[in-house]
């Protein structure tokens, strides 16, 4: 189980370099993608199964949101969706697809050595806790979080509106 703890922990380390150094948006979102399923793997090695589906589920919506963003920001018109050269080449997807076939190697072997009771000993986190702890004391901070995404999600599409050069100052 170790081995997976640290195999995973350097796909993170290396997917986040990734993220990092990468100078197109969506290679960053695919290698930010990777990087969050390496942390998952690590919440799982450790023997918190619920902070790594957790891990997974929230981040992977977060990552769509901010995928909108990026598209919305850029403001990719049908001028610029014809580039077959750009981010579709399959030498760009080579990086990310080894990192997330060391993962799935990682996992595989985890399930069929049944080396899963084996984890690193750690604090169980169950949903229960979690529940109380964000509804509980928390509460006002999570509200405070959704209204801060919302915020974003509009100022996001605000900002990423095209203007209609046919309309006048006048407004008509």
């Amino acid at each position: 189980m170790e081995l997976a703890f640290y195999l995973s922990g350097l796909v993170a380390v290396l997917a986040t370099l990734g993220v990092i150094t990468g100078r197109n948006p969506v290679h960053a979102v695919v290698y930010l993608i990777v990087s969050l399923i390496a942390v998952a793997m690590v919440f799982f090695a450790l023997g918190a199964p619920f902070a790594g589906a957790l891990e997974i589920i929230v981040y992977a919506g977060a990552i769509m949101v901010l995928f909108v963003f990026v598209v919305m920001m850029l403001n990719i018109g049908p001028e610029q969706d014809g580039d077959h050269t750009g981010w579709r080449h399959p030498r760009l997807w080579i990086g990310p697809s080894v990192l997330a076939a060391v993962l799935l190697a990682v996992m595989i072997t985890l399930l069929v050595r049944g080396d899963m009771a084996g984890a690193i000993d750690g604090e169980l986190l169950a949903a229960r806790s979690v529940g109380l702890t964000l509804f509980g004391p928390w509460l006002v901070v999570v509200e405070l979080a959704a209204l801060l995404l919302l915020g974003a999600l509009i100022s996001a599409s605000h900002v990423g509106r095209r203007s209609n050069p046919l309309r006048n100052r006048s407004g008509r």
